[in-house]
């Protein structure tokens, strides 16, 4: 079945939208602060449409998801009350606890870490929030961390240019299939 290869085509379309930078910003701001969705998914095709432009397209990403990292940090600081219980119900509760463990141990490395690392960094922004975390040293982790997987990304993918897409075209069905398997035997794994 050829589903992956059908969106993979379609996400390249998208990639070389016209509007797409602006599409990339919104979702990195969203992803620091309350969306599930990682920017990478979005960085990655456009880095790979247009190689030339991929460390543009890294700078978006950066200074849009450090902006909305500090969302993020006003909503911990602000309206952690209001967001509590969204948190709970929607299962990232353990996830903040262990950010406010990790501030604890580590503080700004722990921005660095999430910023760089696929772990939800937006459980990071509002818990620098929630504890009043100071924001100089809050924007240079997230700059730092945030910038650093974004270009390695970007760079990635214009490095492969055209030959890698050509590469992800004739496997992206296999690799989708190895990864819905790959995530169905974690679900039951975990449970």
């Amino acid at each position: 079945m050829r589903l992956f290869s059908a969106l993979y085509a379609r996400a390249m379309v998208w990639a070389r939208h016209p509007r797409a930078p602006y599409f990339l910003a919104g979702l990195s701001f969203a992803e620091s602060s309350f969306f599930p969705i990682p920017p990478d998914v979005m960085l990655a095709p456009m880095a790979l449409a247009r190689p030339r432009q991929a460390w543009a397209y890294a700078a978006i990403t950066t200074a849009a998801s450090v902006v909305g990292g500090l969302a993020g940090y006003l909503i911990g600081w602000l309206a952690f009350g209001l967001i509590e219980p969204i948190l709970q119900r929607a299962g990232y509760w353990e996830g903040y606890l262990a950010a406010r463990a990790w501030f604890d141990a580590w503080g700004f490395w722990a921005i660095f870490v999430a910023g760089f690392s696929p772990i939800p960094y937006k459980l990071f922004t509002i818990a620098a929030g929630v504890i009043g975390m100071p924001l100089v040293p809050f924007v240079l982790a997230s700059t730092i961390g945030r910038g650093g997987r974004f270009f390695l990304v970007a760079g990635l993918m214009a490095r492969g240019g055209e030959r890698m897409e050509k590469a992800l075209h004739r496997y992206v069905d296999r690799i989708g299939w190895a990864t819905v398997v790959a995530l169905v035997v974690v679900y039951f794994w975990a449970r």
